[in-house]
């Protein structure tokens, strides 16, 4: 079949939209951009140029993959975040734009301790503890890695096949060198890694944090194809997070910073966490995300 790259495109959208695909015209560009190794201002202006047979049958069978349910992501291999490339495969959650908001909190959280030098001596500034937990494809850890140049990071993941595409992604966004991934039920480092005394500056983490019970009305993307360990926490949804808040305040110094991706309805079950330990925690807030859904608790710990 010899058909143009025009004539590809609209084809892909109508097959899409006919498998009630979302964001079916963006995922018919994305597709055929991939099979073409060429980028959008490259295809739209060639778009008379006729395919070779071997690009048309790729382009088609990603299309059909999409329609079947699969993730765009996925079927390229890449996902932007806060404006890094990351190689994501089915081992690893699909990085959201409302994970960019930890980003986001965390900078600001840590005001001045997130420069490289003191402002007021202008020497360099002592090297900052961080922890990013079940850090999936590794995009917080390294977004964090690439902000913060006199950090150094541990990353910790319960899945070896995850701590693979971390890893990797670490060595593709050239910060490899600051990060040590290691494979550990959220805190519970090691022997190896454990330290004696509370040892970090800032902890964050996108939990799982879906319900149980919520599994079937998750988009058959999610549902079928995302880890199910990076999504579901147990019957409530919030099961994970009370582990997180306990571990984290052992291990957080004086004005040690945690940040937390909430979940849909989970703000005020996670707030009471802090609550109970008020004496432990100080300056909670929860910030909201673009559509106004609670997204991103913040604290600092008091000692």
């Amino acid at each position: 079949m010899m058909i143009d790259i025009r004539t590809a495109l609209k084809q892909g959208m109508a097959d899409l939209r006919a498998a009630e695909v979302s964001s079916h015209t963006l995922a018919a560009e994305v597709l055929l951009m991939h099979a073409l190794g060429r980028d959008r201002a490259w295809m739209y202006s060639h778009h008379e140029e006729i395919l070779d047979p071997a690009t048309t049958q790729k382009y088609f069978q990603l299309i059909g993959r999409r329609a079947a349910g699969q993730p765009t992501q996925y079927l390229t291999g890449h996902q932007e975040f806060w404006g890094l490339d990351f190689e994501v495969t089915p081992a690893v959650l699909i990085p959201r734009p409302e994970t960019e908001h930890v980003m986001e909190v965390a900078l600001a959280r840590l005001g001045e301790r997130g420069l490289k030098i003191h402002m007021d001596t202008g020497l360099p500034r002592e090297a900052l503890q961080v922890a990013d937990i079940g850090t999936g494809s590794g995009c917080l850890a390294v977004a964090l890695a690439c902000e913060l140049p006199h950090a150094e990071i541990i990353a910790t993941d319960s899945s070896a096949a995850a701590l693979e595409i971390a890893r990797r992604n670490a060595a593709r966004n050239r910060v490899a060198e600051r990060i040590r991934f290691i494979e550990a039920d959220l805190l519970a480092l090691p022997g190896n890694e454990r330290t004696p005394e509370p040892f970090f500056d800032l902890i964050v983490s996108n939990p799982p944090y879906i319900a149980d019970s919520d599994e079937a009305s998750l988009q058959r993307e999610v549902r079928d194809h995302e880890p199910h360990a990076a999504l579901f926490a147990g019957p409530t949804g919030t099961e994970i997070y009370e582990r997180l808040v306990a571990e984290a305040r052992d291990q957080l110094r004086d004005r040690g910073i945690l940040v937390l991706e909430l979940g849909y309805n989970s703000a005020e079950p996670v707030r009471a966490m802090f609550d109970a330990t008020s004496t432990a925690w100080t300056n909670v807030s929860i910030a909201m995300d673009l559509a106004g859904i609670p997204r991103i608790l913040a604290a600092e710990r008091a000692r």
